[in-house]
């Protein structure tokens, strides 16, 4: 496969009133062409973080170290011709709230088109009209929505929209973070088709952030779980989820009831507690303080993300042993 990014121990800090708060800490990963690789984890774990650095949309107050590197060129370090060019064409975002992201007074072909004039100034009115008509109907919609404004479409149909925003310049790279976030199941389910359909027909890569390992244990290649800004477990998709290494991965698989299985629904397992604060994260492994398996040890060093047969690799002390 065609490496398209690679991030290499990137680390993110947000300088706030309170002190440095580390969001990101030294994440390694990389997505390939044609793969769909998923990043898993619980709100405030630095998912979002780490796709807005990818493409350089954090605020002034972060300071990133670590390469992100699209393609094998370093985007923290680009011109900003180089970044322009490739956000959107290069790499583009699909993001959570549809109807947050949308312009509420413009019809939504305008907003698909605006990318395609900004990165192909030689294309014509008409090519352009004839593009926003293909992307839509790519993504399942007809061709005549162009017309409606965003207030006009249902959840799924803005959603759809977004993704169509996302491969207006024909990126090589999608970021979708927590695509199906608010949309009953039945739609998610078609909205998780339709990216998965574009992957496996464009060739394009796909990061898939979401909170619900169930959802990237049916749609991806790889999962990535992170925790506490760090990631703490990754491997091929139906082994993260079918039997994780690390005991928060664990815990996140054993979250979602498994449908005609007796066990888990009489017996729903869930996590206590709540992911740790940045700002005052936990001496050694940040899982300890809700890990039913915990142990001295991990109170006092930040265990290392080691590797395992199969392609896995996992950040627990406890991992092989009783």
């Amino acid at each position: 496969m065609t490496e398209l990014l690679r991030l290499d121990d990137l680390s993110v800090t947000y300088a706030t009133e309170g002190g440095a708060v580390p969001a990101v800490r030294e994440i390694d990963l990389v997505v390939d062409r044609g793969e769909i690789v998923g990043l898993a984890g619980e709100s405030g774990c630095g998912k979002s973080t780490l796709a807005s650095t990818i493409l350089r949309l954090q605020p002034a107050s972060a300071t990133v170290t670590g390469q992100v590197l699209f393609e094998g060129n370093d985007v923290q370090t680009m011109r900003w011709g180089d970044l322009r060019a490739l956000r959107w064409a290069g790499a583009s975002i699909v993001f959570q709230g549809a109807l947050h992201s949308l312009n509420p007074v413009q019809r939504i072909g305008a907003q698909i088109a605006e990318p395609i004039r900004v990165h192909s100034s030689e294309v014509s009115e008409r090519q352009i009209e004839t593009r926003v008509g293909d992307l839509l109907e790519q993504v399942g919609l007809p061709a005549a929505r162009a017309k409606a404004y965003p207030h006009q479409l249902s959840g799924g149909m803005r959603q759809r929209v977004m993704i169509a925003m996302a491969l207006a310049c024909e990126p090589r790279l999608v970021i979708a973070d927590e695509p199906t976030t608010a949309l009953d199941v039945m739609v998610q389910a078609q909205v998780l088709g339709v990216l998965s359909d574009l992957v496996h027909d464009l060739g394009v890569g796909m990061l898939l952030i979401s909170h619900d390992l169930s959802v990237l244990a049916d749609l991806c290649d790889r999962i990535v779980v992170m925790y506490g800004g760090r990631v703490v477990e990754q491997g091929p998709s139906k082994h993260v989820f079918a039997a994780a290494l690390h005991p928060y991965a664990a815990a996140l698989s054993a979250s979602f009831p498994r449908v005609g299985d007796p066990a888990a629904r009489y017996a729903p397992s869930g996590l206590a507690g709540d992911p740790p604060d940045p700002a005052r994260l936990p001496p050694g492994c940040a899982f300890a303080p809700r890990c039913s398996r915990v142990k001295d040890e991990c109170t006092t060093a930040v265990p290392e993300l080691r590797s395992f047969p199969d392609y896995r690799e996992a950040a627990c002390i406890r991992v092989g042993r009783p």
